[in-house]
């Protein structure tokens, strides 16, 4: 049977007190609605449709290659008016509505409320809440079957003190939904189409009401305000450092920790508090990542210690690194193993050879270091002419000294040695030493000027 995957994104947000679509806050560095539609393509949609209302040009730009349909709510009428906006191209198999703004169901979840759905029985997410205030409740039988879902607003005092919810996530037909949504009326207390009722028709035709439960509250939990998005990016962060420590990864606070991506960490894993990972980050056996230091799509290999503060983006390093304070990692950085690059250097697109270190105070960029390479503090590579990138080529054991200024493209072949304070601008040959600084004047006696009292 096909699925349809209906995602309600049409709504304002208007508590979140922003111009940007409130689909679009960003939960974990991913859009909310991103959040469910990956959730969408691990049930294996046949097809997605994505409701979109304020803000749709945004929500398109940002969903633009995914493999979506979107449908326009231009009056914003209610749940059962914004799923009437796919009736159109829903098939008549199976059909899940979910809601942009509920990031963290589970497909586990999903998969068994579906499972209860056929032409004689319609799927519904429920949930019992402490505190039920503001949510539609559950009204059941006798025998315990759901005859309807009454809103807050039209419910009476004693349907108010049911505690059993609906989290608006429900599981239908193609078919059963192309006749049931045209019959929706707006006579309620908030003039509003209701998908809701459509619970009350099924009961009407002797249809079951099947119902299931997530595992957790937060699970069905939408986002209204900041408040609300920041207590779910804690849920979220909390849940994965929870994966991680059952893992074995050790986790200097896992209240103060955050992956914005995909993380996944060998054995004797360390990591110190307030550090971030973005997009797609491997860490190798025994890696210590040191406190308040963000790495995005990047690969450390076993036994590489990352000091506090580091910054490392799009860069591969070797086993045995050593990295930082306050290092800072470009994209197209190759570290081999047992290599150093120390406090407040930087490098961009270049290689470090095996045992070679950069220890401080110095940029490297798009160059090639052999093994054994030591370039001392306030040494940089002078890539760029103003129009175009240039190489710096540095052999195996050259030793560069302190304030050198390297100007590309050059080479210095093994062995080579550089004197402090030079700008080398011609390629030095293996085993020789350069020097290329202004001669040393002294004067004796000299008189510094003063100010004329």
């Amino acid at each position: 049977m096909t699925l349809d995957v209906v995602i309600l994104a049409a709504g304002q947000g208007t508590r979140m007190r922003s111009a940007k679509p409130k689909v679009l806050h960003a939960l974990a560095g991913k859009p909310l609605v991103s959040h469910v539609l990956d959730t969408a393509e691990q049930l294996g949609a046949t097809r997605t449709h994505v409701v979109i209302g304020h803000g749709a040009e945004q929500v398109e730009a940002e969903l633009d290659g995914r493999d979506v349909r979107f449908a326009l709510q231009t009056e914003q009428k209610g749940t059962g008016h914004a799923v009437a906006q796919t009736l159109d191209e829903l098939g008549d198999g199976k059909v899940l509505i979910l809601y942009g703004d509920v990031p963290l169901i589970r497909a586990e979840t999903l998969t068994a409320l579906l499972d209860e759905v056929d032409e004689r029985r319609l799927g519904l997410l429920t949930v019992t809440l402490d505190d039920p205030g503001g949510y539609g409740r559950i009204v059941r039988d006798a025998e315990g079957r759901v005859t309807r879902i009454v809103e807050h607003k039209d419910a009476s005092e004693a349907e108010r003190g049911i505690t059993e919810c609906n989290t608006g996530i429900v599981a239908a037909t193609g078919t059963q939904l192309k006749r049931w949504l045209p019959q929706l009326s707006a006579e309620n207390a908030q003039g509003e189409y209701y998908l809701t009722d459509i619970f009350a028709m099924a009961a009407a035709e002797g249809i079951e009401v099947a119902t299931a439960s997530p595992a957790s509250a937060l699970e069905v939990e939408g986002v209204n305000n900041r408040s609300q998005m920041a207590a779910l990016e804690r849920a979220y962060q909390r849940d994965r450092a929870e994966r991680l420590l059952t893992e074995g990864v050790a986790l200097a606070d896992p209240a103060r920790f955050d992956v914005r991506g995909r993380l996944q960490c060998g054995h004797d894993v360390f990591i110190d508090v307030g550090c971030v990972f973005e997009g797609d980050v491997t860490l190798g056996d025994g890696v210590s990542v040191g406190p308040y230091t963000l790495i995005r799509d990047s690969h450390v290999a076993a036994g590489t210690v990352i000091e506090a503060h580091s910054i490392i983006e799009g860069a591969e390093v070797a086993e045995q690194a050593h990295i930082g304070p306050f290092a800072r990692l470009r994209p197209g950085t190759r570290l081999a193993r047992q290599s150093k690059v120390g406090n407040f250097v930087e490098t961009k697109n270049a290689e470090v050879g095996e045992g070679s270190k950069i220890n401080h105070l110095s940029y490297v960029g798009d160059a090639s270091l052999g093994g054994g390479v030591n370039i001392g503090a306030g040494t940089i590579t002078c890539n760029y002419d103003g129009a175009h990138k240039h190489r710096t080529e540095i052999g195996d054991d050259v030793f560069v000294g302190s304030n050198t200024a390297l100007v590309a493209p050059v080479a210095l072949g093994a062995g080579a040695t550089i004197g402090a304070g030079s700008t080398i601008s011609r390629d030095v040959e293996a085993g020789a030493l350069a020097v290329a600084r202004t001669r040393q004047t002294t004067r004796a006696g000299w008189k510094r000027p003063r100010k004329s009292s």
